[in-house]
Parts: structure tokens; C-alpha cells; sequence
């Protein structure tokens, strides 16, 4: 055996495929001088009981890319390294059994088509001639990816072990993890074979992952879950047909029933995500093991009797095929369903790369993110899908059983634009939400703050089953219309909790601000928008800057930003100054339209004072901090009031606006009027895939200043402009366009949409995007749903001289 090295530039711990992709990408880098701790042996967690599918497929753009890099890794890897694998591209299919269903597949296709993956829709008919084996009794059509696949994990893992040794890299099998210290600006990892010392440390324990985050302080939003997958023997018939033709079926899924079966040399594999799903190691008659090494669950069929009859009326050759093995192992899963890849949240040069459900597929690529993540400090893409700051710490133990559990039941269900999963709610509540709940709203959560999304009327369908559709006009479409009237022609409220908020203080923070932001620190008094970007001048966030005193700021951002911010702003923070999170202190509300002054006329402030000014004031007697600032375009202040302020507040100015047209408006609404304006979102409109100036947003930038982070990236782009540019876009049709929705012009695609909805005061649908500057010119399209609408670029839309909101 080996002699440990005492020290490393990075230690990983976990070997499952994630960890030694972690490694070979790290080494690829040039990183060389790296480290892995296995426990036991390689693969011995999740990725050696692992199905091995590789597919591409994907709704989230980020995970696409992921996906389909470690597909393209796969193809290659073999020749690469000299290890041989067992990777079968076979194609695969994905049933579709409704109109839904195909315009979801439509959606991805349109999204893989930007990435040239070949995916295509392909009829009843179409389906039997690649399969023959299929019945298309109920089928609306399929979604054909030629690139799916699966691979044999072991191998994959130990072709990706060899990569990594073969660059330098060094791998410890049999040598666990068994804690973790920081000793100055170095992590000292123990081991039973004794210390090692390094910069960098990379938790990939997979299922036991939460046991080593314990080290660093964490509590992990994870739970592992059981799945089973059920391996057949050798049917005659599917023997011959693959040997006629030469290769083996493709994968098929029925995502509306729920599982995939694929062929296993010349049988099945049969693996359903039911919804009488079972968690593990939650209970103390189960409680979690200390080793679990190449282990499996007991069977537990019963619960998959419904969907083993379903895939044999599917494919009734399966009827014939004799049960050889069942495996039950355990998988983990976030509150999402999402991994955990990047900075450990409060934990200097600390990473996560676990808590992936699909390991295999997403290998290759987390892999390569983490790598970036840990060498650059960013990554290509945007990755906040799977950012471990995505969760804030609400997210408790029984929030993430519950999640788990639906996740798992709901695999291949459809994500609809505006429905809502209904476990793990009511965490965190606005101090006026039974007030709200009383006028009809229905909520949605927002890092776990539940916020109105809009307001029912009498009659309006409130069920979930209502909110699963592609359609515009769903039953909230009416009352959402009600509700921009009203701030159109009257006044709005919005109860928005949750809103993050920071408080920046000490000698010379102002100064240390302005070299964090692209533009100017607004004076005392006022209130602006600062962008933050990351050294390539990418977007990193938004916040809301009012500055209270020479050197104290208040800054405001969204409230699923909380922990990334935080950690952003405190990454950088320099002795002697304080950054303080007071989000739990504070509510918000949004009154806006042009009788909101009227509507205040109760206030004790001065409300003569002009937009992006903030004052203290009074009503009915309690404090308020007014923020003459609208997301909605119109006139308007955001009323900031201690929670034990708010009730009052909101019902003084309810009951001074009803004789107005006062109405409460919810987020749906909120969307459609900054939309309007076009204001952009976090993490949609506004990411590290585009930079400050590609988003649009040169007249934040601050040329004059001496230095602020990005800015030699940003004036090398000033002088030589990246092709594409924000844009606004009227689009014709009934439906919005999808997140990454294709922008065509001349049959080429020339840019993507990023947020998109119907403007209820102008009456069009409002999209925002990018795309190629140079063709801001009659004949743009917009991919929806596989079809293309005729788009127009447009300057502005609602009030474009703002005059409304500077009322």
C-alpha cells in the first residue's frame, strides 16, 4: 500500500463516477497535484448499482448542456484513455400520450436543436418502425434522441480513474474520510492512514454526503430514496430481431406512465419511479448505516405491480421475459431533484459535486463544472440549476422528505410554466398572509416564502389540475387581467415577503462598493441598481442599492438570491467593514399606479419627493421605509415595514385605497407588467451566460472609474462587441414563448428568448432575448413549441420615457 501524500492542492472525497470525473477534469485543467479518498472500492456507492442510462434529454438548459457534454465524453473517452467500456448508443423513445406530452417534446426539441442533438417527433407509425415491438394503442407520438443511450458504470468510472491517473492525479481506494479541520488558509483532512493537507476540498460522498457536510457545518436538503429496476432474461424473439438488424432496441420511456425499459442483451430492464415511493434511513427502526458498500434493499415488487403491467400491455414481448434480478438501491435527491455542484455555502474553498439522482448522465459534465468552478471560479454555463446557494437553510428535514418523495413520484412529470408543486409549503409567511389568503390569492413559493401569485375570483378554477397547461389563458388569465387594469388605471398592492436585504457598513464602504459594481453608488438619499459581474464581465446579480449614510447602503435583492449573494458580497468583503443579513426582519409591499399618492395621502412622509429617493415616514403610526421605486412601471414605493408593523400598515392603506380602485395584485401579474417595461429577471433574463453589456445595460457601467471588477473585459467588448444583444420582441400566437426559446431570422437561428408573457395593458405578448445585433430587422420568428410565430424588435413598449413612473 502506498504512503498517503501529506498534502494536495485538492482533496476530493467520494469515488462514484462524479468524484473521479471531478478528478479527471481537475487534472485536465493542469491540476494535477489532486487527490481522491474512496472509502472501499471505486463505484461502490450509487454508480455501481446504477442503471447506467445516458440520457440527454432535459427541460432545463443548463442540465441539457450538462447532459449532452458527458454524452459527447462518453463517445470519446475509450480511445482516449486506452480502457475499453461498454457504451451503447441506441437511441431512445419517449411515449407520449397526450397533446402535453408532445408539446413538451416540441419544447426540447426546439431547445436541442441550438445544440445541433438531432432530436425529432415522430408519429404512431413513425415509432413502430424503430421499435416493433411497441403497441401505440393511446399514443400521441414519441420524442426520438438519437444520441441516448446507456453505458456500463464501472467502466466508466474506471476509464475516467485511469484518465486522471494517466495526467497525474492520485486516487486512495480503502482509505476513507473520517473528518475535516481548517487550520489558517488550509483544510486538514484525517484519515486512518493519517493526515493530509490541502487548498482545496470537494465533498462527492454521494448518498453520504450529508454525514461528511456535518464537518463543515452543513445540513444538506437531501434524502435518499429507494428505486428498483427488475432485469429479464433472454426472450427468443428479441434475440433474433437484434441479430438480423444488428443492434439493440432503443431505450424506451413512457413518461406518462412512469418508468423506462430498455433492452439488456437479448432481455429487459424494467425501472419505474412509482408514485408509492419509499425513503430510506429516516426512521430509527432504519437508521443510516455506517458502511453500505456494494449493498442493496430487500425487493419490494408489490409496489410495482401496476407499472410491470403497464409496460407489458406496452411492449407485450416483455410478457414473455422471465424475472432474473431485482435491484434496490438507494438513490439521493435534493428538494429539486437537482445535484449540488459548486461553492460550499459559508465554507471557504470548500465544494460540493453530490446529491445526484442521475449520476451517470451527469458525470461527464458536473465533472467538468466543478473543475471550472474550483480552477476559474465560474463556469461556462450558467449553473445556478444546481448551485448548492440555491437553498437558503429553511429547507428542513421533513421538507426534504417530503420534496424527495414527490420528485421521485413525479420523474417525468411535465413543468408547467405556472404550476405548483404542492408539497413542502407554508414554510415561511408574510405577517398579513391570512389577510391575503382572505382576498383570494393563491400562492406560490418563493425560498420558501409564500407569495401571492394571483387572486381568484368567484367562479375562477383553483384546482392543481387547472394550472397544468401550456396555455396562456388559464383559469388565473381573467383575474390577472383585473389586476394590471388596476395598476394601469388605479393602484395595486403586492405583499411581497422575503425580500433579501443586506446591510453594508464601515469606513469606506461606499468606496469598496463602487469597485464591486459596474456603475455608480448612488449618493445619500437615493436609490439605484448596481450589477455586479464576475471577471469576464458576466452578469453575476442585480441588487437594489440606498445608500443611507456616507458609508452605510442598503442593498436589496431577490429572495432566491439570498445565500448567493450573501456569499458573494462576503467573499470579497474587506477588514473593517460589516455586511449584516436582516432579511427576516422586514416586509414589503408594492403600491403602485397613479392614485398610489392619493392612496398614501395617509402617510406622514413627503411624497413630493422624486423616483429613486427613500425617506422615513409614518402610517398609522408605525414606521415605514418608502422606496420611491416600481417593478411595475408605474407610479409607486416599495413600503418596507418591520414585521411587527406590518398588519397595521397594510390594513390602513387597504382600507384608504378601496374608495380609489385599490386591488391586491400578485406575481403573475407583476411578470406581465415589468415585461411591459422591460425590466429584467434574475437568472433568466440576467446570468453569467451573457455579460453586463450583452444584457443591455451599458448605461450602468461607469466608464470613469479607476477599476471595478470586470471592467477590463467589458472595455476589450466595447471595442470589439460580442454579436449578440438584449432585445424586446412583440410575438404573434396564443402561446408564450419557452425559456430558451429559439429567435429565427433568414432559416438560421440568430438568438434565444429568456423570459416571455402576455402584457395585459398593451395587449401582446412580450418577449426578451438575445440575438445576433446586426438583424434587429423585419422577419424575425420565435420558436414556440416547435412552430415558429412572426416576431417584431421593438425599442419600448410601456411608458418609454417613463414618464408614469416619475409622476
Amino acid at each position: 500500500m502506498s504512503s498517503l501524500p501529506s498534502s494536495a492542492r485538492v482533496v476530493i472525497i467520494g469515488g462514484g463516477v462524479v468524484g473521479v470525473s471531478a478528478l479527471y477534469h481537475l487534472a485536465r485543467a493542469g491540476w494535477s497535484d489532486c487527490v481522491l479518498l474512496e472509502k472501499n472500492e471505486l463505484t461502490a456507492g450509487s454508480t455501481w448499482h446504477a442503471a447506467g442510462n445516458v440520457p440527454t434529454f432535459s427541460a432545463s438548459w443548463s442540465i441539457m448542456n450538462m447532459q449532452r457534454y458527458s454524452a459527447d465524453l462518453y463517445r470519446r473517452l475509450a480511445d482516449e484513455v486506452d480502457y475499453p467500456m461498454n457504451y451503447h448508443v441506441t437511441g431512445s423513445v419517449r411515449l407520449g400520450h397526450s397533446a402535453d406530452r408532445l408539446d413538451e417534446f416540441r419544447r426540447v426539441v426546439g431547445m436541442g436543436r441550438r445544440r445541433d442533438m438531432g432530436l425529432e417527433i415522430l408519429s404512431p407509425e413513425e415509432l413502430r418502425a424503430i421499435y416493433p415491438f411497441v403497441s401505440t394503442d393511446g399514443l400521441s407520438g414519441a420524442l426520438y434522441d438519437p444520441h441516448d443511450g446507456d453505458i456500463d458504470p464501472a467502466q466508466l468510472t474506471q476509464a475516467l480513474a485511469k484518465g486522471a491517473r494517466q495526467m497525474g492525479a492520485r486516487i486512495e481506494r480503502f482509505c476513507p474520510a473520517t473528518g475535516a479541520r481548517r487550520e489558517g488558509d488550509a483544510w486538514v483532512i484525517s484519515t486512518p492512514r493519517g493526515e493530509i493537507r490541502c487548498e482545496y476540498v470537494v465533498n462527492a460522498a454521494g448518498y453520504y454526503a450529508g454525514q461528511v457536510a456535518r464537518w463543515f457545518g452543513r445540513d444538506l436538503p437531501m434524502v435518499v430514496m429507494s428505486h428498483q429496476y427488475l432485469l429479464f432474461d433472454t426472450v427468443p424473439e428479441l434475440a433474433d430481431w437484434s441479430k438480423e438488424v444488428g443492434h439493440k432496441l432503443p431505450l424506451l420511456r413512457d413518461v406518462d406512465s412512469s418508468y423506462y425499459l430498455r433492452q439488456e442483451k437479448y432481455g429487459f430492464n424494467l425501472g419505474p419511479y412509482e408514485r408509492d415511493c419509499r425513503a430510506h434511513w429516516i426512521t430509527p427502526d432504519d437508521p443510516f448505516p455506517e458502511d453500505f458498500s456494494f449493498q442493496l434493499y430487500p425487493d419490494d415488487l408489490e409496489r410495482l405491480e401496476w407499472h410491470m403491467a403497464d409496460a407489458m400491455a406496452r411492449v407485450p414481448l416483455l410478457e414473455k421475459a422471465a424475472l432474473s434480478r431485482v435491484i434496490n438501491g438507494p438513490i439521493p435527491y435534493t428538494p429539486d431533484g437537482n445535484p449540488l455542484i459548486g461553492p460550499m455555502p459559508g465554507v471557504p474553498n470548500a465544494f460540493e459535486a453530490c446529491v445526484f439522482t442521475f449520476g451517470i448522465c451527469q458525470g461527464g459534465g458536473a465533472g467538468k463544472v466543478l473543475a471550472e468552478w474550483i480552477t476559474e471560479g465560474t463556469t461556462e454555463w450558467d449553473m445556478w440549476s444546481c448551485d448548492p446557494r440555491r437553498f437558503t437553510g429553511f429547507e428542513d428535514r421533513d421538507y426534504a422528505i417530503a420534496k424527495g418523495k414527490e420528485i421521485y413520484a413525479n420523474e417525468y412529470a411535465m413543468h408547467f410554466p405556472h404550476h405548483v408543486w404542492p408539497e413542502g409549503r407554508m414554510k415561511k409567511l408574510s405577517p398579513v398572509h391570512d389577510r391575503v389568503a382572505a382576498l383570494g390569492a393563491r400562492f406560490g413559493p418563493y425560498n420558501g416564502w409564500e407569495r401571492a401569485l394571483w387572486y381568484a375570483r368567484p367562479g375562477d378554477d383553483t384546482s392543481e389540475a387547472a394550472q397544468r397547461t401550456w396555455r396562456r389563458d388559464g383559469p388565473w388569465s381573467g383575474a390577472v387581467a383585473g389586476e394590471c387594469a388596476a395598476v394601469r388605471d388605479a393602484a395595486g398592492i403586492l405583499d411581497l415577503p422575503g425580500f433579501s436585504r443586506f446591510r453594508l457598513r464601515g469606513p469606506g464602504a461606499a468606496d469598496w462598493l463602487s469597485r464591486q459594481i459596474t456603475g455608480k453608488v448612488p449618493a445619500v438619499g437615493r436609490l439605484g441598481l448596481g450589477y455586479f459581474a464576475d471577471d469576464a464581465g458576466r452578469v453575476v446579480t442585480e441588487m437594489s442599492l440606498a445608500r443611507l449614510a456616507e458609508d452605510e447602503i442598503l442593498l436589496i435583492t431577490a429572495a432566491t438570491a439570498q445565500s448567493h449573494d450573501r456569499e458573494w458580497l462576503r467573499g470579497a468583503l474587506e477588514p473593517g467593514l460589516s455586511l449584516t443579513d436582516e432579511t427576516d426582519d422586514w416586509a414589503t409591499q408594492i403600491l403602485t399606479g397613479p392614485k398610489a399618492r392619493e392612496v398614501l395621502r395617509i402617510a406622514e412622509a413627503d411624497l413630493g419627493r422624486g423616483w429613486l429617493t427613500h425617506q422615513w415616514g409614518r402610517i398609522a403610526g408605525r414606521d415605514v421605509w418608502f422606496a420611491r421605486v416600481s417593478f411595475a412601471g408605474e407610479l409607486g414605493w416599495e413600503l418596507h415595514t418591520r414585521i411587527a408593523d406590518t398588519a397595521a400598515v397594510w390594513e390602513a392603506v387597504w382600507a384608504a385605497g378601496q374608495p380609489l380602485g385599490l386591488r391586491a395584485f400578485g406575481m403573475f401579474a407583476l411578470d406581465a407588467l415589468r415585461l411591459e417595461k422591460g425590466y429584467r429577471a434574475w437568472k433568466g433574463d440576467l446570468s453569467t451566460d451573457y455579460t453586463v453589456l450583452q444584457s443591455g445595460l451599458g448605461r450602468f457601467v461607469d466608464w470613469a472609474k479607476p477599476t471595478f471588477r470586470g471592467k477590463a473585459a467589458l472595455e476589450a467588448e466595447r471595442e470589439n462587441p460580442r454579436p449578440t444583444g438584449f432585445v424586446m420582441l412583440t410575438i404573434d400566437g396564443d402561446r408564450d414563448a419557452p425559456y430558451m426559446a429559439s429567435i429565427w431570422h433568414g432559416g438560421r437561428i440568430v438568438g434565444e428568448v429568456t423570459s416571455c408573457g402576455w402584457g395585459h395593458r398593451l395587449g401582446a405578448c412580450i418577449g426578451l432575448g438575445m440575438i445576433e445585433t446586426a438583424l434587429n430587422i423585419p422577419g424575425t420568428e420565435v420558436e414556440i413549441f416547435d412552430r415558429r410565430s412572426p416576431a417584431k424588435v421593438v425599442d419600448g413598449l410601456w411608458d418609454p420615457g417613463n414618464v408614469r413612473i416619475r409622476a
